[in-house]
Formats: structure tokens, C-alpha cells, sequence
């Protein structure tokens, strides 16, 4: 028999920082957002990097409890949210691609099915990709309030796919926790912040260098080089 993983089938993308150059407009966010607390600046940096990819309301939640002392009523936590949206919409859709992102999904329609498994919630993803010409690229976008394993999980059992036929590429814990929960496969966009417990995690410097993994030509052949 072949030791062999079975043909993929399906791809799962986080957005921020694997589609989108755009993790760090987030953490600048976060950080403008608080700026009345400086005392906290590098708790709120350490917690936005350690839970990349966990809903913002989440961490607004953890920055309220932990380090002001008080818990974060509805109502405000919608007023942050809305805050957090309009420093962050403009700057999200001006901000460029990942290398090869875009060159990759124009390639993955019709081989590979291409999903999006995002902390950010559902109706601004939506307009995002929609805003920046993404949408025909994905079978479907998935945000906030679902949990990435949610998302994953539901992918699974409604499109019928086969755990060892997906990827998942994610550039934080959050991503990779929920494709070793879902039990798929993980590839990992790398950035400055990474932490995966020293777990042996393929990792990619860019969308470019994902071409292979997923049967796609390399770069250099696409190129004619």
C-alpha cells in the first residue's frame, strides 16, 4: 500500500496575512483603538499576536476583564467594534495581496475547491472580498461568530470532504489548532509572530511558494522562466 496522503480537494484560507497583506493594519488598530491606555500597550501587542485570528470581540472582551479591571457590556462592545471597523475597512482594501495569492486562486478554480475561515466577522469579510474582487474565487467565505473549527468542520460534513483531502493555510495558532482539531492537513503562511508550541509545522514565505502543495506549477514555470 501507499504511504501517500490521498489528491487534496479542497483548500481552507485564513484572510488577514494569507490573502490580504493585512495582520499588522489589524494590530495597528488594536493598538490606536487603546491608546488612551499605554500602560497596557504590550499586554494588549502580546495577547492580539498570541490569538491571531480570534475574533476581535473576544479579545476586546480578555483587554477589558484582564488589564482595565471591568467587564465589557454589550453595548460597548459594540461601540469598539464599530470603532475597530472604520479604522481598519480603508486601509484593508487598499492594502496589497499576498504575494501569489492572487495568481493562485485565478489557478485553483476549477481543480480545487477554496474556502475562507476568517476571525473577522461575517458581514465585513463579506464586503471585503466582495469590494476587492475575491468573491468569484471561493465556493464560500466564512467569519465571526463562528469559530474556525466551526467553520472547518461544517466545510467538512456539508461538501463531503475527506479530512486527509483539505489544507488549511493560516499564519496564526488559531488556524492551526483548527485544522489539527478538524484532523486536515496545515500549512503555515509565516510571519513574525508565530507560535506552534514547537509543534513541526510546513511553512511558506509566501502564496508562491504554496504553488507546489497544492499541485499547482511552480512560480519560475507559470513565469516561463
Amino acid at each position: 500500500m501507499s504511504g501517500r496522503p490521498p489528491a487534496l480537494a479542497a483548500v481552507v484560507f485564513d484572510f488577514d496575512g494569507v490573502i490580504l497583506e493585512s495582520a499588522e493594519i489589524k494590530t495597528e488598530a488594536f493598538l490606536e483603538l487603546f491608546a488612551a491606555h499605554p500602560e497596557h500597550r504590550e499586554a494588549i501587542l502580546r495577547h492580539h499576536y498570541e490569538h491571531l485570528g480570534i475574533s476581535r470581540f473576544d479579545k476586546f472582551a480578555w483587554i477589558y476583564r484582564h488589564l482595565l479591571g471591568r467587564e465589557l457590556d454589550a453595548a460597548e462592545s459594540r461601540r469598539l467594534g464599530e470603532a475597530y471597523s472604520a479604522l481598519v475597512l480603508e486601509r484593508v482594501l487598499a492594502c496589497p495581496p499576498v504575494p501569489g495569492a492572487l495568481e493562485l486562486l485565478s489557478d485553483l478554480r476549477g481543480r480545487l475547491r477554496a474556502f475562507v475561515a476568517s476571525g473577522t466577522p461575517q458581514g465585513e469579510l463579506e464586503r471585503i472580498v466582495e469590494l476587492r474582487g475575491l468573491a468569484p474565487y471561493f465556493d464560500e467565505v466564512r467569519g465571526a461568530p463562528d469559530t474556525k473549527e466551526a467553520i472547518v468542520r461544517d466545510l467538512l460534513r456539508r461538501y463531503r470532504l475527506g479530512p486527509a483531502t483539505v489544507l488549511m493555510v493560516g499564519d496564526g495558532l488559531s488556524d492551526y489548532r483548527a485544522a489539527l482539531a478538524a484532523g486536515v492537513r496545515f500549512v503555515a503562511r509565516e510571519s513574525d509572530h508565530q507560535d506552534f508550541g514547537g509543534a513541526d509545522v510546513v511553512r511558506v514565505a509566501d502564496l508562491t511558494e504554496l504553488r507546489p502543495l497544492v499541485g499547482l506549477a511552480p512560480a519560475s514555470r507559470v513565469r516561463g522562466v
